[in-house]
């Protein structure tokens, strides 16, 4: 059976999303042994990306319902497990990370982000790493943790030209065009020999191959505007908590009325706890309202 097509027996609610959304919470944890975790969420469309862009991520598929359905569980889960949940509507999960991360590395904190957006390469500098998880089209690759030069050997430029390179090229998963015709090889040369997005709009005259000067002539305001898309806001208020700690009975009454019998065995595995024959009575209530969101 497909995981996503796990669902609880006594009335069908989907759980496939809870189980692998569990082992990677607890694999990630298990492999990185954070002093604290924290999972942020998007709430509601970004005010900030929409007021610019209209069509900003307008070109991604709905959220399928059963994951919409699954997202409050998700969530509840999570606190349960230990890590810290945060969200604010309006504001988008990718804003939240950033500005938890600049207060955390400004106090001298390392920090992880674990994200396979390339967005984040900016983020990465001395205590500010990034994990990305494996590609979909080559999952052998696995895992693999990005410094500042790991992000440079990766896009051709440094962290702090991120921005700058996502500006030039556009970013597809997100709906932001770039400069018609300019591909990554394009954008990390002229920044090379250019050194900002700034540099290169002023140079436009001058700038090679000389076919796209009338290009960045005409679109550079629309180029400056990527550029406030691509680039991250950090001035959002993120209050550092102590580390909830994992409630296991807790935990596992979850999976129990959830019906996740197989999850429920490795998780007291996993706390040297002994399984028993004894079903704990499900709990038969109407699944939550559910506000669509992603799991980032």
């Amino acid at each position: 059976m497909e995981r996503s097509n796990l669902r609880r027996k006594h009335d069908q609610f989907p759980t496939g999303a809870l189980h692998g959304w569990m082992k990677s919470l607890q694999d990630l944890r298990d492999n990185e042994k954070p002093d604290r975790a924290v999972v942020f969420f998007d709430l509601g469309g970004s005010e900030r990306h929409l007021s610019v862009l209209p069509d900003y991520k307008a070109q991604r598929d709905e959220t399928p319902e059963d994951i919409v359905l699954q997202l409050p569980e998700i969530k509840r889960l999570t606190s349960l497990l230990g890590f810290q949940v945060v969200e604010k509507h309006g504001v988008e999960a990718d804003d939240l990370i950033a500005t938890a991360v600049h207060h955390l590395s400004a106090k001298g904190d390392e920090c992880i982000i674990v994200s396979a957006d390339k967005d984040f390469g900016q983020c990465v500098g001395a205590n500010v790493l990034q994990l990305t998880p494996p590609p979909t089209a080559n999952p052998a690759l696995g895992w693999r943790k990005l410094d500042a030069m790991g992000v440079e050997e990766k896009f051709g430029v440094p962290p702090a030209l991120i921005a700058d390179y996502l500006a030039l090229i556009g970013d597809q998963s997100d709906n932001i065009p770039g400069i018609k015709g300019v591909g990554p090889k394009t954008a990390v040369k002229w920044l090379k020999e250019h050194g900002s997005l700034e540099a290169i709009l002023a140079a436009a005259d001058r700038i090679e191959p000389a076919r796209f000067s009338e290009s960045i002539k005409t679109e550079a305001e629309r180029i400056r505007a990527n550029l406030s898309l691509v680039r991250f806001q950090t001035h959002f208020g993120f209050a550092v908590e102590e580390l909830p700690k994992e409630n296991v009975s807790a935990v596992m009454d979850f999976l129990s009325s959830m019906e996740m019998h197989a999850t429920l065995r490795r998780y007291k595995e996993r706390h040297g706890l002994a399984m028993t024959d004894d079903v704990k009575p499900v709990e038969r209530r109407s699944p939550p309202s559910a506000t669509q969101g992603e799991l980032f």
